[in-house]
């Protein structure tokens, strides 16, 4: 029988070495000597005897024996070599009593290269075991600033507490996000009893994953396992079935497929084409009567904020347009990670079609319950989320700010203009640098003073004053609920001076997405092998951004603001072009160029007639902070 094994071993190892030559790739063991230099290693930790996962021993340590192993570990010698024999020796131990001797192998970024036991590898990979008892040394890379060895240096931190190897992670920061969302506290030992919930739910899983192919994707499968903890909830996931993770697996599968594609997000910059028919033919089926139920969820209350009172006069303006035709639900004061869920799921049951989240921060109780209901449409307001389930909107508001920029530029007395932003998201600091751009146009001398209201006990306005800055951009609308009259651009004084504001036409890009998904755009995008995300980022050439100024403005500002704006509603100005420098006098965008709508979404860099600065992450407030979660452009270890 050992020999039989061994014959059967060395095909499958053949096999394995002719398919990596085919591909020109190296076809025996990989060893560590020749991967690391020895000077890039820190120092060498002994971990002592532990069970390691045989599908993580990947090499050896030294050449001497590497040419005998096909690089799957399988044996390539032919029978009737020492090696041959002692390999089937081995075979014979392994099914008679069990392999129990200790290997000794270092471990390096998470794999492990064998110093003594390569064939007691090779036997028990053959047999499909899944550990192996060990004697471990690490070897600790340097700290830098690689990615990789950052992952790896937050990985150990997961060790220390878990002694866990099986999961590991491609992007920095997930180890941190893991042992939030499982309960793990830094520095201290995991409970066993957590420890085996941890253990069992990533292996049902892993196993659940595997089955559909996950193995085959370019990425650790604890990239897909922390998104799906995401989507889930941990505590969810940890009561599921072997059945029931079987199935959300399933229905979670396109997210795995946007990790494999990068979480690349494809920007739809234009509403589709109007439908023919009156669009009313779309929304009701031959002979019925059926209304489209729309829901919206607000994070406060129109009455005490700006944002959701925007939004509430798009909810107003569809109930408007389409009459009787429709019927609209809101829930309001709903708190993000808290009763997101439920007040999503509270719509679905009243029968809703289609459901616009108002915040970010509840896109992943979007998704969840997308995935649940795949026939009710969200989307939630906030750029550059990579989910296929749910698709995302926002308005290129930058358009007004560069406007804005030029009103303010040719109004300020003193070359001073001040800005107050509020959150660090994807968009804002292509707003505030499109706003110094304006100024620039008409006042290449004018520098604009940048103040944050997301940092905590900051004085925003009051700041400026002391700078002596009057003309100032500040938040969009007016919050009906407020007695504060400080809004869109002004001129501060006793009696404030309204010059201009930036408009977010909500009902209007409300009225061009239902007739975009009721003339069978939607399910267009979703044609074929499609897997990306989708972001509707329109405009003003779409009429869902605009510019309300005051007449009192000098003539000359005014033409030249109707000239800008007449450009960008007819698409034939980009405001992002030509050279544009860093406030380190980099050059980000060269003469004759022009930033793409990614890099603009994703813009971190600040123009250098801008003064300021980003903010850090600990100075946010808490609601800032879990912004940044999913839409920051900077992150917690920042």
């Amino acid at each position: 029988m050992s020999v039989q094994d061994y014959l059967s071993a060395v095909k499958i190892g053949k096999k394995e070495y002719h398919a990596c030559v085919n591909k020109g790739t190296y076809p025996y063991l990989p060893v560590l000597e020749d991967i690391i230099d020895e000077s890039s290693i820190d120092r060498e930790v002994s971990l002592g005897s532990d069970q390691i996962p045989l599908r993580l021993v990947v090499g050896t340590c030294t050449a001497g024996r590497t040419t005998a192993f096909a690089d799957n570990f399988m044996p390539i010698l032919d029978w009737g070599t020492e090696f041959s024999a002692k390999w089937a020796s081995l075979s014979d131990s392994q099914v008679n009593e069990g392999i129990r001797d200790d290997i000794k192998v270092y471990e390096y970024m998470n794999k492990f290269y064998v110093l003594e036991g390569n064939k007691r590898v090779s036997v028990l990979k053959y047999f499909k075991a899944v550990t192996v008892s060990a004697q471990v040394i690490r070897k600790i890379p340097k700290y830098s600033d690689d990615p990789d060895v950052k992952i790896y240096y937050e990985f150990m931190d997961f060790y220390k507490s878990t002694k866990l190897n099986d999961i590991y992670f491609s992007k920095e920061g997930s180890f941190t996000t893991l042992m939030e969302l499982v309960g793990i506290t830094p520095g201290e030992p995991m409970d066993e009893d957590d420890k085996k919930d941890l253990v069992s739910c990533y292996l049902n899983f892993r196993l659940a994953y595997e089955s559909r192919g996950g193995d085959k994707f370019d990425f650790p499968t604890g990239d897909s396992f922390l998104r799906f903890i995401h989507i889930h909830g941990y505590d969810a996931v940890k009561r599921m079935t072997k059945s029931e993770m079987a199935k959300n697996v399933a229905k979670t599968w396109a997210e795995f497929e946007l990790i494999d594609d990068n979480s690349e997000v494809e920007l739809k910059m234009t509403p589709a084409a109007a439908p023919k028919k009156n669009i009313l033919s779309y929304l009701l089926p031959m002979g019925g009567v059926k209304k489209l139920k729309v829901g919206f969820v607000y994070e406060k209350t129109p009455q005490d904020s700006e944002w959701c009172y925007a939004h509430e006069l798009g909810r107003q303006y569809i109930d408007d347009t389409f009459g009787d035709q429709i019927e609209t639900y809101v829930e309001e004061n709903v708190i993000p990670e808290q009763s997101d869920e439920a007040a999503i799921n509270r719509l679905i049951e009243k029968g809703c079609d289609l459901i616009f989240l108002t915040s970010s921060a509840m896109s992943m109780a979007g998704l969840k319950a997308a995935i649940a209901h795949p026939s009710v449409k969200i989307l939630d307001c906030s750029l550059n989320i990579s989910h296929k389930y749910i698709r995302s909107y926002y308005a290129r508001m930058f358009e007004a700010k560069f406007i804005t920029g030029i009103i303010a530029g040719s109004m300020a007395d003193d070359d001073n203009v001040g800005y107050i932003a509020d959150n660090p998201v994807y968009g804002a600091c292509a707003n505030i640098n499109a706003f110094a751009l304006g100024v620039k146009f008409v006042n290449p001398r004018a520098k604009v003073y940048l103040e944050w209201n997301s940092i905590n006990d900051n004085d925003s306005e009051g700041n400026l004053a002391k700078k002596n800055i009057s003309i100032i951009s500040n938040q969009d609308m007016i919050t009906p609920g407020k007695s504060k009259r400080r809004f869109g651009l002004y001129k501060a004084s006793d009696s404030d001076k309204h010059l201009a504001m930036p408009v977010w036409h909500w009902g209007v890009f409300y009225e061009k997405l239902i007739q975009s998904i009721m003339s069978g755009s939607w399910s267009k995008d979703e044609d074929g092998d499609n897997v990306k995300a989708l972001n509707y980022w329109w405009g003003m050439s779409a009429g869902v951004v605009d510019l309300i100024y005051s007449e009192s403005l000098p003539s000359a500002t005014k033409r030249l603001v109707k000239l800008f704006e007449k450009e960008l509603k007819e698409a034939r100005f980009r405001v992002f072009e030509g050279e544009l420098k860093d406030q380190q006098g980099n050059i980000r965008v060269e003469e004759g160029k022009l930033i793409d709508p990614e890099h603009i979404i994703t813009m971190d860099w600040l123009l250098d007639n801008v003064v300021g600065r980003l903010p850090r992450y600990d100075e946010l407030t808490d609601n800032a902070k879990l912004k940044m979660a999913l839409q920051g452009v900077i992150k917690e270890e920042e």
